[in-house]
């Protein structure tokens, strides 16, 4: 456990950005910037970082061979990820979009038991419905959701960006054993900013620059180095030590640690479900993240 300290602290951060963003980014978007077109600047932004640290640090080359598996990556982690997400939160409403996410570790696990034949426990199975439920709790309580039809097409979108970014945290995980993370996420961006740029050129060629106030650059340099490039990268180089179903887990930290922002700077007060919430939250983060699970095949 003292080996793997170090993923659990990146994917801790990790989602910590994630759950800032949500109200950073709303101080660009959509008012300045178009959905799409920050989804553009997002992936250009963070593929120029990607770059430049590889290029000064790593140089690292990749076989012929695992181009195509990195193009899928950049196509499910990136592109479909990414654009479906705001173009769904877009249709459908906040609540709606928070509760659909917390299907994201259940998928995982199914894709990591298909392709990576990984071994699941019950107390993994356990540690998921609990931290589940947690998250469920915390984002329903007092929030009066439902799902219906005006809000089907964008509840739709959503769970597939959760299938999509899924399927992405599995099938990386066997290139996290031959390269270096910088490596990986770089070409990743690469393949997913080539596939973004005719859903984002025109909202982003439509941007006003000059209206930019010094909060609304800020916020979007935020997005830009935390919420893409950092922790992208953290979350990445955490595979190298966790299965993706733990990656994936801590997604139920994002509201919790949302709340705690929120918290922190009087916008929402601390309540009997929201402190039973969180124990449950960490709970089921211990069960998970203690519990050891083997990938059969690794070489796929």
């Amino acid at each position: 456990m003292n080996k793997k300290l170090p993923a659990h602290i990146a994917l801790f951060a990790a989602n910590l950005i994630y759950g800032a963003n949500y109200t950073v980014a709303k101080e660009a978007m959509p008012e300045y910037i178009a959905p799409f077109g920050f989804i553009l600047i997002r992936v250009i932004g963070a593929t120029l970082l990607f770059w430049l640290i590889w290029s000064t640090m790593i140089r690292e080359k990749v076989a012929r061979a695992d181009f195509l598996r990195l193009a899928v990556c950049g196509l499910f982690g990136v592109a479909i990820n990414q654009l479906l997400f705001f173009k769904g939160l877009s249709i459908t409403t906040p609540i709606n979009a928070a509760i659909i996410m917390t299907i994201n570790p259940v998928v995982v696990m199914l894709f990591s038991i298909w392709i990576l034949k990984e071994a699941v426990s019950m107390q993994k199975i356990t540690g998921l419905l609990i931290g589940l439920s947690g998250a469920t709790l915390l984002i329903t309580a007092g929030s009066g959701f439902s799902f219906s039809s005006d809000t089907f097409r964008g509840d739709l979108m959503v769970f597939i960006n959760a299938t999509s970014y899924a399927l992405y945290l599995v099938i990386v995980k066997p290139l996290m054993h031959k390269y270096h993370p910088i490596t990986i996420v770089a070409w990743i961006f690469t393949f997913g900013l080539i596939i973004a740029i005719p859903f984002g050129y025109q909202e982003l060629m439509a941007v006003e620059w000059a209206s930019f106030t010094p909060t609304i650059w800020a916020s979007v340099s935020f997005v830009v180095i935390f919420t893409t490039f950092l922790a992208y990268l953290l979350n990445i180089s955490a595979l190298k030590q966790l299965s993706p179903t733990i990656v994936s887990y801590y997604i139920y930290l994002q509201p919790l640690l949302a709340a705690m922002i929120a918290l922190h700077f009087d916008k929402d007060h601390l309540s009997w479900i929201k402190t039973g919430a969180a124990l449950l939250i960490f709970t089921g983060v211990y069960l998970v993240s203690t519990q050891k699970t083997n990938a059969i095949s690794n070489s796929q």
